[in-house]
């Protein structure tokens, strides 16, 4: 009995058994030319995936399996426009997006008919007001950043989180510094350090320090002093922030391919053109937290005496205590602090980095900000915090946590148009944003998205505004612990006063807290290496036996 192929070799096979049959019959007028073409082209990538080794779905599959890898490519795209919900967040909510696009274009941003949010899930978080509202009439809110150095800072409540020359193309630079200058807020540089594209609008800048020491280095890659003054004595850098780590990708360092390095990155970085540049994963200017607080004090002095300080996200709690202790044995200290939570930026990074590694932002911010508190230091150091912020609630809440202004990096690509198609590693953004390719990046225009950010700091601002007027605030300085509520439960709620531990002034200083963190890893904390402790290196020992 003759036994028929399977099931799943009938598109292939029925693509050759037409190419045979049209073939005579368009000799014979009877079809066009284009019917055999097309069987023919079929027939070929049937025959073609039978024979290959490296899916085996093809194999199995001629020719179905090619439909298959094509809606595939394009499934994210389908779930983020169709499938998901308005209010789920992969990573940020149609909603969250949608309220950055209407106030970065001045359009009206309220919403009709009441929340979409699920207020009876636990997790879900509000503010309280109050029935003796405030009017407040000016809601540029600024905090002043060292002001015990030369050239103290005003810094605006929210601002442009650091993203490099290099990872955003030209003209998104030339943007965001554009809307930064007209709104009177600063630009982080990011690590790629300070291109003509900063410069030319003359937007307040912070400019970032990474191990690269780009800008500022040598051609072995150390740190370059000589270099460091000729960039740091420009007017419109008005703070330097050097780098520990980050959180989209913590701990990790990075290559930037030579192919990527055109004259433009080349100049900016003071790196050669077309050579492989690497950003190693730790800094060769200080090894120990002693020396990163020296480091600190060198480029203070470098740079006229405008404000230093350091980003970190917070990984080992012992390292960042062993930085803390440094600062009360030597007297030396930051003048702020940046948090980067571990929930991911705009640098792309592997998914385990993405997901698993590094502290989220609450705790990050709370870990600090006790720190600070607890050893007397917190009135000498400002904070900046810096995850998913994109709304006047999220700088509210981030504020109530301890820090003195947020950041946000994603947030203002979106006032350029991102559209969250996750494709900024790929070089292809369809907005022009995260690329080098002129051909996409020409289409960003520099005059509409710079006013775009212009206005998405306005009325996000603006909005924090009216948030603290309804709650009985006058400025954003009063926002703390007790006004922020969290449901804990479908019964039950509770404030970040009583949810979450915040130290009383000089705590640490005078012995047990009651918290694990601080009693356990506080004492084992060396300011004269970031090494870990003995009983840690213990327990990484015996499970080597």
């Amino acid at each position: 009995m003759l036994k028929l192929p399977p099931s799943r070799y009938f598109a292939y096979l029925l693509s050759l058994f037409g190419l045979l049959v049209s073939l005579p019959l368009a000799f014979a007028g009877l079809v066009g030319y284009w019917l055999p073409g097309i069987l023919a082209l079929l027939a070929v990538l049937g025959t073609h995936d039978l024979l290959q080794r490296r899916h085996t779905v093809s194999r199995n599959y001629p020719i179905l399996a090619n439909i298959r890898y094509f809606l595939e490519s394009f499934g994210p795209e389908i779930r983020q426009y169709f499938i998901q919900s308005d209010t789920e967040e992969r990573p940020f909510s149609r909603e969250q997006r949608a309220i950055v696009y209407q106030r970065a274009k001045n359009t009206l941003d309220k919403r009709p008919f009441g929340s979409q949010l699920a207020m009876y899930e636990e997790g879900f978080e509000w503010m309280n007001h109050s029935l003796q509202p405030t009017r407040i009439d000016n809601p540029d809110f600024r905090v002043v950043i060292g002001a015990d150095c030369d050239k103290p800072y005003q810094a605006s409540v929210f601002n442009i989180s650091a993203m490099s020359f290099g990872s955003l193309s030209a003209n998104a630079i030339l943007a965001l510094n554009t809307g930064a200058r007209k709104g009177g807020f600063y630009h982080d540089t990011g690590e790629g350090s300070i291109s003509r594209y900063h410069r030319q609008p003359g937007g307040d800048l912070v400019w970032e320090i990474g191990s690269g020491y780009f800008g500022c280095r040598n051609d072995d890659g150390s740190f370059s002093e000589q270099k460091f003054v000729e960039n740091a004595a420009r007017d419109q850098v008005k703070m330097i922030e050097v780098k520990l780590s980050q959180g989209a990708k913590p701990g990790h360092g990075g290559i930037l391919p030579g192919a990527k390095v055109t004259p433009e990155i080349a100049d900016a970085r003071g790196v050669p053109v077309g050579q492989d540049v690497v950003s190693p994963a730790s800094h060769s200017a200080f090894s120990t937290p002693r020396e990163l607080l020296v480091f600190i004090d060198r480029l203070r002095e470098l740079s006229g005496g405008k404000p230093v300080g350091f980003k970190l996200a917070i990984g080992h709690p012992w390292e960042w205590f062993a930085i803390v202790k440094a600062m009360l044995e030597t007297g030396r200290r930051p003048d702020f602090i940046v948090v980067d939570g571990g929930e991911g930026g705009t640098g792309a990074a592997p998914l385990e980095f993405i997901n698993r590694l590094g502290m989220p932002l609450t705790e990050a911010l709370l870990l600090v900000h006790n720190t600070l508190v607890g050893t007397h230091l917190r009135e000498h150091i400002s904070v900046g915090a810096a995850g998913k912020i994109t709304s006047a609630f999220n700088i509210a809440r981030t504020l109530a946590l301890g820090a003195d202004w947020c950041n946000a990096a994603r947030g203002y690509m979106f006032a350029l148009g991102c559209i969250q198609s996750l494709s900024c590693h790929s070089g292809k953004c369809p907005t022009g944003i995260a690329t080098q390719d002129p051909g996409r990046s020409q289409g960003l225009d520099v005059a509409n998205k710079s006013e775009r950010v212009y206005h998405f700091h306005r009325n996000t601002v603006g909005a924090l505004a009216n948030l603290l007027a309804a709650a009985g605030l006058t400025h954003p300085s009063e926002l703390g612990p007790e006004h922020i509520i969290r449901r804990v439960s479908r019964n039950e709620v509770s404030s970040y006063l009583d949810m979450y531990a915040f130290l009383e002034p000089g705590a640490l200083l005078r012995g047990r807290t009651g918290q694990p963190v601080f009693d356990r890893y506080w004492p084992m904390a060396d300011s004269a290496s970031f090494d870990p402790p003995a009983s840690i290196r213990q327990l990484r020992e015996s499970k080597l036996r």
